[in-house]
Parts: structure tokens; sequence; C-alpha cells
């Protein structure tokens, strides 16, 4: 029996699933199977699988395209190992990953289910390298939020001050997966942190302070999706959310943020400035913001568009300033 099963789920990825299924292999850790679970896939995604010899690689293969909960969910039911890792198939760990999270477990009391790990992202072009550099800088600014325990963990994953990242970065006890039900098959979008959220109505998640995983930027759901699925997220723990915006977090309007996000980037400006004037901002979320106003601007080109992008933007980054800067004095 492995020790851990990793479950990757794929779509028509044929491209970059081998990066994902080598780094998996190239685990410091042996005692590992590899659960790829081929959502129905239309691509090279059988051959590439027939190539691998390995017999840690077990493929689980879909008749129809189902979906990234469903097949993470049939990995699931055919993991082996006490414990279960997840792993998006355009996503790839360092060797150490594994291994790491482990040893961040080992001692501890069984309360402890879980482990996760920071991340990083390939962003193409200077332009992605210089959204980074900002974002690392200005994160500094914030007060660093609480990163493992259990019920206090709840409010900043709710707040999105912390994403456990459930689809690439957490090992969970596999017991525990099945117990909670695996991933909520009727969400689009949210679904990683939603998983995070029962499991840490079994026990407490650790953390390990490296990032051991490297995401691609990819595609997103459409912002009526992500608009959609955030109500749908946050309706489920409703009365959660009133507890923890009782205490401080800024969790509607964190998601207000991603949803004005969503939009701007898709150049639906006028929606994108209504989400956004109640929306949280803080300094970490700067880079992110002025990205999806200025790639909206670029999708719709002109004059007032520009002006009026860049002028709520302005609006809401000297408030927030204004705001930081009263409090501090």
């Amino acid at each position: 029996m492995p020790r851990v099963s990793v479950v990757i789920p794929t779509y028509d990825r044929a491209e970059t699933l081998p990066r994902a299924i080598d780094s998996a292999l190239a685990q410091t850790i042996d005692d590992i199977e590899v659960v790829v679970v081929d959502d129905g896939s239309t691509d090279e995604t059988p051959s590439v699988l027939s190539g691998y010899e390995d017999p840690r690689v077990r493929p689980v293969v879909h008749a129809t395209n189902q979906g990234a909960n469903v097949a993470r969910n049939t990995g699931i039911e055919h993991a082996r190992g006490e414990y279960v890792a997840f792993l998006d198939s355009d996503d790839e760990w360092h060797p150490e990953k594994l291994e790491r999270q482990l040893d961040a477990l080992e001692g501890r009391s069984e309360d402890w289910v879980g482990v996760y790990c920071d991340t990083s992202y390939e962003l193409s072009g200077s332009s992605g390298r210089l959204r980074s550099v900002a974002a690392s800088v200005l994160a500094r600014g914030d007060d660093r939020p609480t990163m493992e325990g259990g019920e206090e963990l709840i409010g900043e994953i709710l707040a999105d001050n912390v994403q456990p990242g459930a689809g690439s970065t957490l090992l969970v006890r596999t017991d525990v997966a099945r117990e909670i039900g695996g991933f909520d098959e009727e969400l689009d979008r949210f679904q990683d942190p939603e998983f995070c959220l029962r499991v840490l109505e079994a026990g407490r998640l650790a953390y390990v302070d490296e990032k051991l995983v490297v995401r691609e930027e990819t595609g997103q759901p459409s912002a009526d999706v992500i608009r959609s699925a955030s109500e749908q997220y946050l309706s489920m723990y409703e009365e959660t959310v009133d507890r923890f915006e009782d205490d401080g977090y800024e969790i509607r309007a964190t998601h207000r943020l991603i949803v004005a996000k969503a939009y701007l980037s898709e150049g639906r400006l006028l929606r994108g400035l209504w989400y956004l004037r109640t929306a949280a901002t803080s300094p970490r979320r700067y880079p992110g913001l002025c990205w999806a106003a200025g790639t909206g601007v670029r999708r719709r080109p002109g004059p007032i568009a520009a002006v009026l992008v860049i002028g709520l933007v302005a609006t809401v980054l000297s408030r927030t300033a204004i705001v930081r800067r009263v409090l501090t004095e």
C-alpha cells in the first residue's frame, strides 16, 4: 500500500500532462502511486498515458467529460494510500514537495489531518514578472494572516487571505477526504477553498512555508460563472460568513473584488465598476486589480473606457491609502 496517492485529473491537456506526472514521479519519497483520471479527453492524452511503463502510474478513464470535481472524486475513490494529494495537470511539483509536507505532520496529534504549501505562478513575459514582483513587495505591507490551524483558519480562507489550493498543494488523509464527501460537484468555482473548509470540520491543517508548487496561469471561467459561483459559495456558509465578518473579516467585500476583476478583465467595464465600488482593497490586491482593468481596456479600447477605469481604480486606491494612514497615526 503506498503512503501517498497522487490524484491528477486531466482533460485535453496532453501537452502539459507529462510535466505534471513526471514531477509526481520525481518526488524524493518513493512510496507513492499516481492516479491519473482521464476525464473523457479527445486529444492525445491516451497516447501520453500509454507511454508510461512505471507501475506507479494508474490511469482511470471516464467515457465522457464530467468535470474536474468529478474526476478528483474518482481519484479519491481509487486511492489506496494513507494520504491523498491533488495535482492539476497543468501544474508541477518541486521534487521535495511531499517529503516536506509529511515532515510537517510528523509528531503532531491526529487532529492535524492535512497540510498545504505555498505556490509560485508562471506568468509569461516581462509584464508578468513585473506583476509578480509588485505583488510580492506589496504583500509585505499587509498583516500576515493565520496560515495553519483549525477554526482560526476558516475566516482567512473565506476572506481569500489564505488560498490552500486544494487542487495542487493539499495533502490530506484519504479517510478524511472520503468522509467529507470529496469535492462539491455542483460548484463551478471556489471548489478548492470549499473542500478545505469541510476538511477543517474534521481536523486541523498545517502549512509549509515554501513554494513547492509551480502553477501555470491559465484561463478562467466567464465572469458570470464566477459571480454565480461566488454567490452560491457564500450562501452555503452564510452563518459562518456573518460570524467572521462580525470579527472584522472582509469576506463579502473581497468576493465583490473577485467578481469586479473578472468583469473588468472581460472588458465589461461598467459591470466591473459596479462591483468595485464596494469591494475590499488592500496593497497586495493592487497588482491583480490593475492587471484586470488594463486587460479590460485593451479588449474594449477607447478613451472613455480608459478614463472610467483609471479614475475609479485611482479613487479606490487613494481611499484605501487614506484609511491605512488614519489607522496608523
